[in-house]
């Protein structure tokens, strides 16, 4: 997968590479190494909030089993194995030196394989001979059969245990997903808390005291909408 371009920063990637590019290099991932148990994750794009609800790429993760693990943010040092096998793979391929994403990938997939297969790792074995397990997670992806395993009931019981908190503007509206959601006027100026029902697919409001202010339907959470990443419903 690719995380670097040529001569740019993780900014500059970040702005010219959308969550369906990202979800489709997963899915390329997962048919070759099998799919994971968990990912971790920090709090950039297009990953989101670890105070707020997850974005649609994390929702979708979380429908097909694979658990998300949101690091503390500005910690980098909770995911330091990874930070530091980036900056190696970066150091190694130069990317500032790469004429295109092309030979960038090239040199990636070249320095990985010898970092993984070839370097010695420990008493002279590299690190696919230490942990075979590398080579494939044993729980088989295939995305024609996607559709077969993915369940929403999950996405909906993991964000039952948030807890999250808006401001209601002037006209009595809260903005969940881009969508706006009225609770009332009599609510202008107050923050208020909302959480999902996952029996009913609702979203309940709720007053700082406890007190459920409204419900409503959780159209938003839906296989399709989820798994096309399109939680607003807009094409």
């Amino acid at each position: 997968m690719p995380f670097w371009a040529p001569r740019f920063s993780p900014q500059y990637y970040w702005a010219h590479v959308g969550e369906a590019e990202v979800q489709q290099q997963l899915r390329v991932a997962f048919a070759h190494w099998g799919q994971p148990q968990s990912i971790r994750v920090d709090n950039g794009k297009p990953w989101g909030s670890w105070n707020d609800l997850p974005p649609a790429l994390a929702l979708w993760l979380i429908g097909l089993g694979i658990a998300v693990e949101w690091i503390p943010p500005r910690q980098p040092q909770h995911n330091g194995v990874v930070e530091r096998s980036q900056g190696t793979g970066k150091r190694w391929a130069e990317p500032q030196s790469c004429e295109s994403v092309a030979q960038l990938q090239q040199r990636v997939d070249e320095d990985d394989t010898l970092q993984r297969e070839h370097y010695p790792y420990r008493h002279g074995r590299s690190r696919m001979e230490v942990f075979p397990e590398l080579a494939h997670s044993g729980r088989h992806y295939q995305q024609s059969q996607e559709q077969r395993h993915w369940d929403v009931q999950r996405v909906l019981d993991h964000l039952s245990l948030y807890r999250v908190s808006r401001r209601v503007d002037q006209s009595g509206k809260v903005s969940v997903y881009n969508r706006n959601h009225y609770v009332g006027t009599g609510n202008s100026g107050r923050t208020v808390y909302l959480t999902v029902d996952p029996q009913r697919r609702e979203w309940l409001y709720l007053a700082e005291d406890g007190r459920q202010l409204r419900v409503m339907a959780a159209d938003e959470l839906t296989a399709e909408r989820i798994c096309t990443l399109n939680l607003n419903g807009k094409k």
